[in-house]
């Protein structure tokens, strides 16, 4: 029997759109802590806190997209949010100001919020239900692409050119997203009965247990995504930070394809635990990098690059397995809300993960907050064993 199609026009579109709009936020990341401290002098508590803003703004504004996407057309939305998300680029171009640089990271973080739920749940509108995870994880190894060039793109610019020319090639990614998002054509949204407001329709009650969990994971990766080329510096690696990310990519898209089809067989509670155990080794040997590093510099700096492959690897299992949780805990009638909680407790990690990574860094280490997050991972593979999995065996809806 042939498969259903998943590869169409606007499928294709829709995965340019993505990574163009992650190429452009992926290029700033790694370069936005060094923008603050070189020219605002600030510290990493300061730099964690101006960083945190735009997370904060992101997860805070997801449930009501959710809400919106579930009760009005979804396309309009997506487009409107991707306009203003790529218009705060030209912002940051005129921010003279840490006030007015924190303000604008606030506006983005609300058009990032509403963006990635809305195109999240766009593309899961016109793909087939029978190929739903790996076409979600053809849709993640987008965003996979762009961090492993986005990264690596910013920080070669970092060098060689001033923040300005970063900012305006932001800009000008996102431009060209923006002109793919509106090539999509969404299958039109039948009208829904307006149900009274009440939590469900913020945020998914079912997929709470799942939330935490992922809460749990995403603040380990907050610290790494953000912080892991000042801990190379710290340690004594210089240069080729960029690899790291590019490497960590890697992982993600091989894994990421092979996770994907997993989940379409049913197996999205191993392909999560499996992704789980992964990290959870490899955080713990990036925290015993500082360590290595004054042993063996040739084994730690090998260690270091190496652990980044496997860490890709197992983000890049969970990723599509749990964005598919989220969505079978869901009538099709929230699609938008499981989406948006999904997210939500994504971005609540990564928020904590950069408070946190700043913090202890500021107080210690990085190394030190490299084990913390190690232990967080350790604390996510019991909660997900003894309460995630039975939750959704019990309550899963496809």
């Amino acid at each position: 029997m042939p498969k259903d199609r998943l590869v169409t026009p606007s499928y294709c579109y829709i995965l340019s759109a993505n990574f163009l709009l992650y190429f452009g936020f992926y290029l700033l990341m790694p370069v936005l802590p060094f923008y603050l401290t070189e020219i605002f002098h600030t510290g990493n508590a300061t730099v964690g806190i101006v960083l945190s803003c735009y997370t904060i703004a992101a997860l805070t504004i997801r449930p009501f997209s959710g809400y919106l996407l579930d009760t009005f057309a979804r396309k309009p939305l997506y487009l409107f949010a991707f306009t203003v998300f790529t218009a705060i680029f030209a912002g940051y171009l005129l921010a003279g100001t840490l006030t007015l640089f924190a303000m604008l990271r606030i506006v983005h973080g609300f058009a990032f919020g509403t963006v990635t739920v809305s195109g999240n749940t766009v593309v899961i509108d016109i793909m087939p239900s029978s190929r739903r995870g790996e076409g979600l994880g053809y849709y993640g190894l987008a965003n996979n692409i762009a961090m492993s060039v986005g990264p690596m793109t910013g920080l070669f610019l970092h060098d060689a050119y001033s923040f300005e020319v970063i900012f305006l090639c932001a800009l000008v990614s996102c431009t060209l997203g923006l002109g793919m998002a509106t090539l999509v054509k969404a299958p039109a949204k039948p009208p829904v009965k307006r149900e009274p407001v009440s939590l469900d329709r913020f945020f998914l009650v079912k997929g709470i247990p799942a939330g935490l969990d992922l809460l749990l994971l995403s603040i380990p990766y907050g610290m790494t995504t953000t912080y892991v080329a000042m801990y190379a510096k710290q340690i004594g690696i210089t240069g080729g930070s960029g690899l790291f990310f590019t490497l960590m990519a890697a992982g993600m898209a091989v894994s990421r394809i092979f996770s994907g089809r997993q989940v379409d067989k049913g197996r999205i509670p191993q392909v999560i635990s499996f992704g789980i155990y992964i990290v959870c080794v490899c955080f713990f040997i990036l925290a015993g990098c500082a360590t290595l590093m004054e042993w063996n510099r040739a084994a730690g700096t090998a260690v270091f690059f190496g652990l980044a492959l496997f860490l890709g690897t197992g983000f890049g299992t969970m990723f599509p397995a749990f964005n598919t949780l989220f969505v079978n805990l869901a009538p099709n009638s929230q699609r938008g809300t499981a989406t948006s909680t999904y997210l939500t407790s994504w971005d609540v990690g990564i928020g904590a993960g950069l408070l946190a990574g700043g913090y202890i860094a500021q107080i210690s280490t990085f190394d030190k907050a490299y084990l913390f997050g190690a232990c967080l991972t350790v604390v996510s593979a019991l909660y997900f064993r003894l309460r995630v999995a039975p939750h959704y065996e019990k309550n899963k809806l496809r």
